[in-house]
């Protein structure tokens, strides 16, 4: 049986159909309950009056004695990107007490006989419940004669502890191909600050950044699925590739998994994008991230990291417009949001301060998941020779972060 609808009535039936997805949409945006969360900060580690401690992450190990493992770039307190030697500090007690930061052995900057010092950096720890390791990954800094930063020599840099010994083993560095899917090459390569997600079958989904260009400093980033055996990080397949052509493109992507689906964050010069995809490979063009209400968030020439916790997806970042512009690109205070995961926006009445500001940049943050309902964040303090404090020392900063109870 056929039935004739006139156009009054097509038209009524549109109209209708875009109501009800209007009521969906906002149905599905108060469906968003706001998780409750507790915060309480640990035991900081300070730094000396020759260094700062850096680029600060840290890694639950669970077993009949769990332990919090800390890893931290040694950072000299002038000049840029004054990278050294990889420092840890280790908690038995739940972060009240620290290990004095001790340097490891095999992550120490190092002079190559072509007279480049090469130094790991920008690394994050988490632990491989497959394998039962730490694996930390990130980039290698390359100075030419110990001074010249070389950037197109970087390289996605990683190294394994093994809990039973709490030895690090060596540092290792991942192959990609030489062309990405455009055919462009894969140049510069590192995943510095980059936060992974790891699959049931042991796989590994990095976000990883490079150059397509060695002539132009613009990055393109993707998330890249590796096989990790508790020893070697080899690269099977990268998925979709996401960039902008103005300043540095897109670039220290981090990605998470919330009911079934990915995230990914990027930073930008002008701003941050989010963006999401089923896969953990394969993503949505990216958009700017926004506040509920359509304004911008504010983020931009910072990273910005995922929490899961309690059911809730929430992201960690910094912003302008928080009487801040006496801090270097507005990295401080550091803030948690809760994200609704249909719209990819902030829910403005969930922000929350997690660190205050206190004359130091707080942009490099790292995110520690122990378990549904516990996440630590770990914050080392930056720049404190542009402020207040500059003949002081600087601090690492921990806060737990729990929910439920």
């Amino acid at each position: 049986m056929i039935y004739l609808i006139s156009h009054r009535s097509m038209h009524f039936l549109v109209l209708m159909m875009l109501a009800c997805s209007a009521q969906a949409f906002a149905q599905s945006t108060r469906d968003v309950q706001p998780v409750a969360l507790k915060f309480e900060t640990r035991t900081p580690i300070d730094g000396s009056k020759d260094w700062d401690w850096w680029q600060a992450r840290t890694a639950f190990v669970p077993g009949n004695s769990p332990f919090l493992i800390t890893t931290m770039s040694e950072t000299g307190r002038t000049g840029t990107h004054n990278f050294h030697d990889i420092y840890q500090s280790i908690s038995s007690d739940d972060g009240r007490t620290w290990s004095k930061p001790a340097p490891i052995p095999s992550l120490k900057r190092t002079l190559q006989a072509d007279g480049y010092e090469v130094a790991p950096g920008d690394l994050w720890p988490t632990w491989h419940a497959r394998t039962g390791k730490v694996l930390v990954t990130g980039k290698t800094f390359n100075f030419e004669n110990g001074k010249n930063e070389n950037r197109l020599r970087e390289k996605v840099s990683y190294s394994v502890m093994d809990p039973a010994s709490e030895k690090w083993g060596p540092l290792r560095f991942l192959t990609l191909p030489e062309n990405d899917h455009s055919g462009k090459p894969i140049v510069a390569v590192n995943a510095g600050c980059t936060q992974r997600v790891d699959l049931p079958n042991g796989d590994i989904l990095l976000p990883v950044r490079y150059w397509r260009d060695a002539k132009k400093h613009n990055y393109t980033s993707i998330v890249a699925r590796c096989s990790f055996d508790g020893e070697s990080l080899t690269y099977k397949e990268h998925g979709t590739e996401h960039t902008l052509p103005a300043g540095r493109g897109l670039y220290e992507p981090s990605l998470a998994e919330f009911e079934g689906e990915f995230f990914l964050t990027l930073r930008a010069d002008k701003s941050a994008c989010v963006t999401h995809g089923k896969d953990g490979l394969n993503f949505q063009p990216t958009r700017e991230w926004r506040f509920d209400d359509g304004k911008p968030l504010g983020s931009y020439n910072t990273q910005q990291h995922w929490v899961t916790i309690g059911g809730g997806l929430f992201l960690v970042y910094t912003r302008r417009g928080a009487d801040n512009d006496h801090i270097m690109r507005h990295r401080a205070p550091l803030f948690i949001g809760q994200v609704n995961p249909e719209t990819l926006q902030l829910i403005r009445s969930t922000e929350r301060i997690l660190i205050p500001e206190n004359h130091a940049t707080l942009g490099n943050s790292g995110v520690c998941r122990v378990s549904d309902t516990e996440t630590w964040i770990t914050c080392g303090e930056g720049l404190l020779r542009l402020g207040k404090r500059k003949e002081q020392t600087n601090k690492v900063h921990f806060v737990r972060i729990t929910s439920g109870g």
